[in-house]
């Protein structure tokens, strides 16, 4: 069983934004701080712009904070060089557009190869290739699709390319934004579910970034709110979408579409998944 911690203590972003002759600064993160845990799900949810894709930058070092901490198992992490090399076999992105986030002009062997190459040189060519197999079938791939370009694949397929890519430099830790917003929504489903399997198989902590509280609440151990750069409530998740206490939380469950019907969600997608079974 995968063990461990990975923790934003105090983050804080903040942008200088100048127009003209004026500079003012733009806050876009303000002290959050929360622990995900190896095995559990923290969503964070709230519109465009609350901070929430900030956060899930500077939790993947692409972002540096302007203050605050990122943790790896109580551990503070480096900056550069080796330490953020090591940083990244443990922690990956999965990002929200899969066309923009797999290079057109490379093979979907590539793109895996390429991580395990960097992260387990030791690894033979025959080795690298058959883990790039590996790491297809684990995502409902198949072989053929190796020698393809990202642009042959359905938006589906590449975010399952994607998702194998985070897998495969060993991480313990995956960081989703917004990772079925750019697909149909008759695919979102099975790739959530892809997710969820991938977790308990590897006993994963996945920070899922997202606007849809129905996917938060189901697939999620704990929802954080975020509302102009504050968590402005954190809980479990049923509680916070079942007895949401901020009135911006009550704002969002209103304007989700039939909120009635989040109860039903976890059914639907059993439904759902066990009728793309049986027609093969």
């Amino acid at each position: 069983m995968t063990t461990g911690t990975l923790e934003a203590r105090g983050l804080v972003k903040d942008y200088r934004l100048r127009s003209g002759l004026r500079t003012s600064t733009l806050h876009a993160v303000k002290d959050a701080s929360f622990v995900l845990e190896a095995g559990k799900t923290i969503s964070l949810v709230g519109e465009s712009g609350s901070g929430k894709s900030t956060i899930a930058r500077m939790i993947a070092k692409l972002e540096t904070p302007t203050r605050g901490q990122v943790l790896l198992d109580g551990k503070p992490t480096g900056r550069g060089g080796r330490s953020l090399a090591a940083y990244r076999s443990e922690v990956q992105m999965v990002f929200q557009d899969p066309f923009a986030s797999l290079n057109p002009f490379h093979s979907i062997a590539h793109h895996l190869e390429r991580p395990l190459r960097i992260h387990h040189p030791k690894l033979s060519g025959t080795q690298v290739r058959d883990r790039a197999i590996e790491l297809l079938g684990r995502v409902r791939l198949g072989e053929e699709v190796a020698e393809r370009r990202p642009h042959e694949l359905s938006g589906g397929q590449r975010q399952r390319v994607a998702i194998a890519r985070a897998l495969a430099p060993g991480a313990r830790f995956i960081v989703a934004d917004e990772p079925v917003s750019m697909l149909d929504v008759s695919i979102r489903l099975g790739v959530l579910n892809l997710l969820a399997d991938l977790q308990r198989e590897d006993d994963l902590g996945v920070l899922y970034i997202t606007h849809d509280l129905a996917t938060a609440r189901h697939f999620s151990d704990e929802i954080l709110v975020m509302y102009h750069g504050d968590i402005v409530e954190r809980g479990g998740s049923d509680d916070v979408i079942l007895h949401p206490r901020h009135e911006y939380t009550r704002t969002l469950l209103n304007a989700a579409p039939e909120p009635e019907n989040l109860g039903n969600l976890r059914e639907e997608v059993r439904r759902e998944l066990a009728e793309a079974a049986q027609k093969g």
